[in-house]
């Protein structure tokens, strides 16, 4: 009888009863337990922590920095209550602790008083460090103490980038402040170079005029030696004018104080005898030209009866006077009478003293009649005459209007003498304090001179230095402006972006190239094998791994084989069809390629059969055990949960000799997506395994046909 046949009587056995229809649906859903069920209890573990209790303490007291208030505890309060990461339950410190010890709470989080005092120090000038305040206990759950300590690491994470994010804001708007300081001070540089250029220019103007006033000085100090020179002649001459004008005023007071009584007594007299030589004078003009013509004669006449008489004196009085004609002077006129100043000598007769008189008379009119003819002469004859007797009238006619206040005039001239006596004493006295202040100026102008020279060179230097502070303040504004150049100006908005991206420098890109999209869909490729093989191990508990009716009708081993081996395989693929049914209908288990999938599972459902039936057949009722035993292992060695890198040595060196490792990688593949190149290796390495356990497990066959005591009496019966 063939294979498929003998398969499909193996089979049908299981419906002729109910507790063998009831044993076969166990058979169909047992698979179910371990795939489904196991999926189904923690398919999404991370999306329900919001369940988890956990206790919150928020002891912050706030904090102020820069004027600005800071509240650490309750932003992270908040964004811990905004966030799906477990039920935060707000409570005190002692609460908090019971409920972590008692299990109330799973944990707590503690935020200190001084959290927000510590995170504002560091805008300050000292820094420090907040703390938040975990506490777990494993002996509630380790797990959960686990996924905390990720949990809190991001709360951690995200409180730092908080803190950070306000202490770097503080460092961007002290930026934005020293690139306008910066500014302001390239500006001022800017001005400082203008005005050192203007001061510069001034400078040189400056040594120039200094120059030229140095010359002056120069130029001033020889003026003054002139000056003073000039001004000491001025003081000498103003000395002796003071002492004339001194000597002047004495005599004219004198003068005066004889003549002013005279004058105001005699005023009309004066006037009188001024009008009188006015009228002579006009009379005389009137005979002027008789008088010419006959001056001549009467001198002539004059001096021959002065002659005469005084001849007649002499022979009558006997005496001669010491004037006589032998004593007059060389050079006198033939004839002159003696001049009237002489002293005659006393005479001796009764007629001398008569005779001395008409001849003293005779000689005074001989020497007036000489003089008057002397005049004439003098005077350019009647015409010069006539001149100055018109200059004497108007004269006399002025002296006779003048006379009545000629004493006044005299009393004002006086006063006028007067004053200019104290003038030419005070002139004297400014000329001898010009002197001297002139002496003074002159030192000082020599002082000056000194001081010019010391100024003009100090002005020089000056110019220097500015010169080099204009080139040093152009330097410093360029790099002032340069500087304010590279400091960054944060508006805002980039004050924000700068803040956020400093505080957070590093952030994760994840690019994950076949994403699970939750817990069960990655832990699906571990939990399937491992449903199958319990339904393959199920399978030969009920089902005889070798066929009694083959081996009795002594069947070939290979037959014998197949007809136990594919009732299980059939078995198998409908129990790896249903599971995949609920996992994806049920559960919501998405495949990246379903038909891969499900014709993948086909395979490892026939190999693990043949591993089973080898097991079983080859070591009888210990072969279940042993069954069992390489279902740990291979769950032990198969990386389903952690890396394979991760688990012992030992398991590490079994990992690749077992199918499961192999169903595992190629089931991630076909689950989440990949390259098939895992996929195609488990396939040959099932298709291995598979023909390897049915050629083992026909060879056995071939044995079983013969009967021994030791399989009519086994040691071991299950």
């Amino acid at each position: 009888m063939r294979s498929p046949r003998l398969a499909a009587l193996e089979l049908r056995r299981f419906g002729r009863g109910r507790l063998p229809r009831a044993a076969l649906v166990a058979l169909l859903l047992l698979p179910l337990l371990y795939g489904a069920l196991y999926l189904w209890s923690f398919w999404d573990p991370y999306g329900r922590l919001d369940k988890i209790p956990v206790a919150l303490v928020n002891e912050d007291t706030g904090a102020k920095a820069k004027g600005h208030k800071v509240d650490a505890g309750r932003q992270i309060v908040r964004g811990l209550r905004d966030s799906d990461t477990f039920d935060w339950q707000e409570t005190d410190a002692r609460h908090a602790r019971e409920g972590v010890e008692d299990g109330t709470y799973y944990l707590s989080l503690t935020l200190p008083a001084d959290l927000s005092s510590r995170i504002a120090s560091n805008a300050g000038d000292t820094t420090g460090t907040g703390t938040l305040d975990v506490r777990t206990n494993d002996a509630n759950n380790y797990i959960v103490g686990q996924i905390s300590r990720t949990v809190f690491s991001e709360v951690r994470s995200a409180a730092s980038t908080r803190a950070t994010r306000s202490y770097l804001d503080q460092i961007f708007v002290s930026f934005s402040d020293l690139h306008d300081q910066t500014r302001k001070a390239a500006g001022g540089a800017d001005k400082l170079k203008n005005g050192s250029d203007e001061a510069g220019q001034g400078a040189g103007r400056l040594v120039s005029g200094l120059a030229d006033a140095r010359h002056g000085g120069d130029k001033l100090v020889r003026g003054l030696d002139t000056l003073g020179s000039g001004a000491a002649d001025l003081a000498s001459g103003a000395g002796k004018v003071a002492d004339g004008t001194g000597e002047l005023a004495g005599k004219v007071n004198g003068a005066a104080g004889k003549l002013g009584p005279f004058l105001r007594e005699n005023q009309k007299s004066l006037g009188d005898a001024a009008g009188l030589v006015a009228d002579g004078a006009g009379t005389v003009r009137a005979h002027l030209d008789t008088l010419v013509k006959a001056a001549p004669k009467a001198a002539r006449e004059a001096r021959a009866a002065s002659a005469t008489l005084d001849k007649v004196y002499g022979e009558q009085c006997g005496a001669r006077r010491a004037g006589s004609p032998a004593a007059t002077p060389s050079g006198a006129p033939s004839g002159a009478a003696p001049s009237p100043g002489g002293t005659p000598s006393p005479g001796t007769g009764p007629a001398c003293p008569a005779l001395a008189q008409a001849k003293e008379a005779a000689a005074q009119v001989a020497a007036l009649s000489g003089d008057l003819d002397t005049l004439i002469g003098e005077r350019g004859g009647a015409a010069g005459l006539d001149h100055d007797l018109a200059t004497l009238a108007t004269q006399a006619r002025a002296l006779q209007k003048e006379a009545p206040h000629l004493a006044d005039d005299l009393d004002a001239a006086v006063a006028k003498i007067n004053a200019l006596d104290k003038g030419a004493k005070r002139v004297a006295d400014g000329a001898d304090r010009l002197r001297t202040e002139i002496g003074s100026a002159h030192t000082g102008a020599r002082t000056l001179d000194d001081g010019l020279g010391t100024l003009h060179s100090g002005a020089g230097d000056l110019s220097t230095g500015l010169h080099r502070l204009s080139d040093g303040s152009g330097t410093l504004a360029h790099g002032l402006h340069t500087g304010a150049g590279k400091i960054p100006d944060y508006g805002d908005d980039d004050r924000a972006a700068h803040s956020g991206a400093m505080a957070d420098p590093v952030r994760l890109a994840s690019h994950d190239l076949h994403k699970a999209p939750n817990y069960g869909t990655g832990f699906a490729p571990y939990f399937i094998p491992l449903a199958l093989w319990v339904g393959a191990m199920v399978a030969y508990m009920l089902i005889a791994p070798l066929n009694r009716r083959a081996l009795a009708t002594g069947t070939g081993g290979l037959r014998a084989t197949l007809a136990s081996w594919l009732p299980v395989v059939a078995l198998g693929f409908a129990q790896a069809g249903a599971l995949l049914a609920v996992l994806h209908w049920g559960i919501g288990l998405d495949l990246a390629r379903p038909a891969a999938t499900v014709a993948f599972l086909f395979l490892v459902t026939a190999c693990f059969a043949a591993l089973v039936q080898w097991l079983n057949a080859q070591f009888g009722a210990a072969g279940r055990i042993l069954v069992l035993a390489l279902l740990m292992l291979q769950l032990t060695s198969a990386g389903g949960t952690y890396p394979v890198e991760t688990s012992p040595a030992f398991f590490h060196a079994l990992h690749p000799f077992l199918p499961m490792s192999y169903v595992v990688e190629a089931l991630r593949r076909l689950v989440t997506g990949g390259g098939l190149g895992p996929v195609w290796e488990g396939c040959a390495v099932l298709g291995a395994f598979t023909l390897g356990a049915l050629a083992l497990t026909a060879w056995r066959a071939r044995r079983a046909q013969v009967w021994t005591v030791e399989r009519l009496h086994p040691e071991l019966s299950l």
